[in-house]
């Protein structure tokens, strides 16, 4: 049985009554208040990986680095209050989660730390400025889902809108729909912004908010994701090059990859160095299990250093990475990045009369719009480089 992941809020030195809460619950968040009183945006920083290729140990690492020192550690089931309060009003007894709703709270919680849905959910934000919040969820499979969470409802949105104001039976149920969403906002969010306002303008609203957290997971200087492998074990490292992908068609940018040095070896292998180029990448060191872990020593220690660099660089150097969709107009193509995948794994759909494309591939699906110039029938398709690159005739 898996354990349950941590929930860890810090305070930094500038403010020593703050302190380090830490509980068990059913996916974790490490949050650190703000260095400056302006207001800012908060970075959200997690971990991919198949299962005991240390992703949690990463997580860990990454909090003992960016957080040091570390001045108090106390039970704090209500610091953050993740889990609870997110259906006040509601008679527990009446609602079960449904299949697949789990993303979509924990995104809601990890909403009201960081904002990802700007102005519609600022009256649910806490007074409390974050700089980082580091999570690790329970698994890579329903963290990649929860990534996609707000790319998908972009979609049913839009579609929904159409229906509500094309079709008669959507003009009628329009209204009542918009109420339920402004009244399952004001369960969420503690008060949703909905009120009274038009319906164009909800609509509007919705579509910005989603528009704004799906950006988000793109945007390295908000969203910091990383993969974790062992190097030592093949299957971990395929699983990493298949989450990269997943990752780009859940809408996030990877900003590098970790490898757990094993015991006996701190020296990362130039083939493990290529199977993730061009990502950076850096060995975190080998922290002993069974007995409390010297973090101070292990954080200095030489072998750190690699891994302490690739989290302290600054968003700007992810720039270097390939990007995940790149538009040919000379050559009327599109190419796609898709790392862990080969071309029988994915299917491509064409819907608007050739203006945008539907890439289905792990469990995830992406809608690429397509420039004007470049708009047509599939001519065909081949797989090169990681990149599936698609003709258009």
């Amino acid at each position: 049985m898996a354990s349950s992941p941590l929930l860890l809020s810090s305070a930094l030195s500038r403010n020593p009554n703050s302190g380090l809460s830490i509980r068990r619950r059913r996916h974790g968040a490490l949050a650190t208040t703000a260095s400056s009183e302006e207001d800012h945006s908060t970075k959200l920083v997690t971990f991919l990986g198949k299962g005991g290729s240390g992703k949690t140990t990463s997580a860990i690492f990454a909090a003992q680095m960016l957080l040091e020192p570390l001045h108090l550690l106390k039970k704090a089931d209500a610091e953050l209050n993740i889990t609870q309060g997110v259906l006040e009003g509601v008679v527990g007894e009446e609602l079960g989660v449904l299949p697949g709703m789990d993303s979509v709270f924990t995104l809601l919680a990890l909403e009201r730390l960081v904002g990802f849905l700007g102005n519609l959910g600022r009256r649910n934000l806490r007074k409390d400025k974050y700089d980082i919040i580091i999570y690790d969820g329970i698994n890579t499979e329903e963290t990649l889902r929860m990534i996609g969470v707000t790319s998908r409802a972009r979609l049913y949105l839009k579609y929904l809108r159409n229906m509500a104001e094309r079709t008669d039976i959507g003009r009628l149920a329009g209204p009542s729909l918009l109420r339920l969403v402004d009244e399952a906002m004001s369960l969420s969010t503690r008060g949703s912004n909905l009120n009274g306002k038009m319906s164009s303008e909800i609509w509007d609203i919705l579509e910005r908010a989603l528009e704004r957290g799906s950006s988000a997971f793109g945007e390295p200087r908000e969203f910091g994701c990383y993969l974790v492998v062992d190097p030592n074990n093949p299957a971990s490292v395929s699983s990493a090059l298949r989450y990269w992908g997943c990752a780009i068609q859940a809408g996030a940018q990877v900003s590098g990859a970790f490898g757990t040095a094993s015991p006996h070896s701190d020296v990362e292998s130039e083939e493990i160095v290529k199977n993730f180029s061009p990502l950076p990448f850096a060995l975190c060191p080998h922290v002993p299990m069974g007995s409390l872990p010297d973090w101070n020593a292990i954080i200095s220690s030489n072998p750190s250093e690699d891994a302490r660099n690739l989290l302290s660089a600054p968003a700007s150097s992810s720039s270097n990475v390939m990007e995940p969709v790149k538009f040919d107009p000379s050559k009327k193509s599109v190419s796609l990045l898709m790392p862990g995948f080969d071309k029988s794994e994915i299917k491509l759909y064409q819907y608007r009369g050739g203006s945008e494309l539907l890439v289905e591939a792990g469990d995830q699906r992406r809608v690429i719009r397509l420039p004007p110039e470049i708009q047509g029938k599939v001519g065909g398709a081949k797989f090169a480089d990681r990149k599936l690159v698609i003709t258009m005739r």
